[in-house]
């Protein structure tokens, strides 16, 4: 189905964060399948327990258990908690992001009951397609098209405290779905008292406090979580992308006590947490934690930010870790991210005026600086165009 524009290019082959099409040609992968392949293509030891686990066992369904599900919830809700000690909250599998936020604003209505079904999420949010969790994404012109949508949510301004506290009605409102950093929107980051102040008024309305980490998770933004750096505690978190390296994966952690809202039957998923995407799930999280990607991101996300901030035509430089957005001072993203993939770099124009790259965690200061060599003379090369020459 014609849901997608025409590719710019079709790939064959990774390795790392190199991609290679049908006729050889090498690129530099800066976007990372959109933040997914965190370890890089064709990692060798998620690529060898997919193999043997598909040689095993994939798939049960959840009518029966399996070994790598409960260790793999395990894990996630060690690194919920820092990496350190137990977070005490309980796990949902699903196959995708949006799959992880659907289950979050289920278990919200569940667990608020009594007539209490809204959720408030922020304009220019992003959380999926589905139904809810387009209902749930602050951009009317995605909406449009599948009107009328399901009611109860409601929509405030990102990094606005007071709106917030306006909508935010103890006898309707269940929960606030919020991202830490909102990746679809712009690479926005709030204010450093935003997040905080909004756990505040959650717990003194009752309300969930709900992060999708699905872009920003996973050491992405130099921490496990991007919560993390400011030392909240929500109640229920979303993640993907980078969970599975590749492979189609989702979860949606909460509190126990949240989690316990839950009964049998009350959700499920024929493909979620089964064998063959947990051992995905099970090496990803393994390597992540023996290379420190966290650290590494921290690392290779400040020599990037100070390579784009010289970059011609970049006024600045936006996100934490490595999920960067470059401002541009003029809306040219789109020619500079198409004219950059002609030289055999992905990035992607996130905005108009705005470029998004976010490479492999585990990406060499070489490939930082020939990325930056090759996006320096696409965005100069084009801002010369369109000033006919001149700056």
């Amino acid at each position: 189905m014609r849901t997608y524009a025409e590719p710019p290019a079709t790939f064959v082959r990774g390795e790392g964060t190199l991609l290679f099409d049908a006729d050889g040609k090498e690129y530099l992968d800066f976007i990372t399948g959109l933040a997914v392949v965190s370890l890089g293509h064709g990692h060798p030891a998620v690529a060898d327990a997919v193999a043997e686990q598909v040689r095993t066992l994939s798939h049960v369904s959840n009518l029966y258990g399996n070994t790598l599900a409960p260790e793999v919830a395990r894990t996630i809700d060690r690194l919920i908690n820092g990496g350190t000690g137990q977070a005490g909250g309980q796990v949902f599998f699903a196959n995708s992001g949006a799959e992880a936020n659907e289950c979050a604003l289920k278990l919200a209505r569940r667990w608020a009951g009594g007539g209490r079904h809204v959720v408030i999420s922020a304009d220019n949010a992003f959380h999926g397609r589905t139904l809810a969790t387009l209902t749930a994404t602050g951009q009317p012109e995605k909406q449009a098209p599948f009107l009328p949508l399901p009611e109860g949510f409601v929509h405030v301004a990102y990094d606005d405290v007071a709106a917030l506290d306006k909508a935010l009605e103890p006898e309707t409102v269940a929960g606030v779905l919020l991202e830490p950093i909102q990746g679809e929107g712009g690479v926005v980051v709030p204010s450093s008292d935003y997040l905080g102040a909004v756990r505040s008024l959650c717990t003194e309305r009752n309300a969930l406090l709900m992060l999708d980490e699905i872009q920003t998770g996973l050491g992405r933004t130099g921490h496990w979580f991007a919560f993390q750096a400011q030392g909240l505690e929500p109640d229920v978190v979303t993640m993907a992308k980078a969970l599975g390296n590749g492979m189609p994966v989702g979860a949606c952690w909460a509190r126990a006590e949240v989690a316990a809202a839950f009964g049998p039957g009350d959700h499920g998923s024929t493909f979620g947490g089964q064998p063959l995407a947990l051992a995905a799930v099970k090496a990803t999280l393994a390597v992540m934690e023996a290379e420190d990607v966290c650290a590494r991101a921290r690392a290779g996300g400040a020599r990037l930010v100070a390579g784009l901030e010289r970059l011609p035509g970049v006024v600045s430089v936006r996100g934490a870790g490595l999920l960067l957005a470059a401002q541009l001072k003029a809306p040219v993203a789109k020619d500079a991210a198409a004219l950059a993939l002609g030289r055999g770099l992905l990035v992607n124009a996130v905005r108009p005026d705005a470029i998004r790259v976010a490479p492999p965690l585990l990406v060499r200061d070489a490939e930082i600086d020939a990325a930056l060599g090759i996006l320096a003379g696409a965005i100069g090369d084009v801002l010369a165009a369109t000033s006919g020459g001149s700056d």
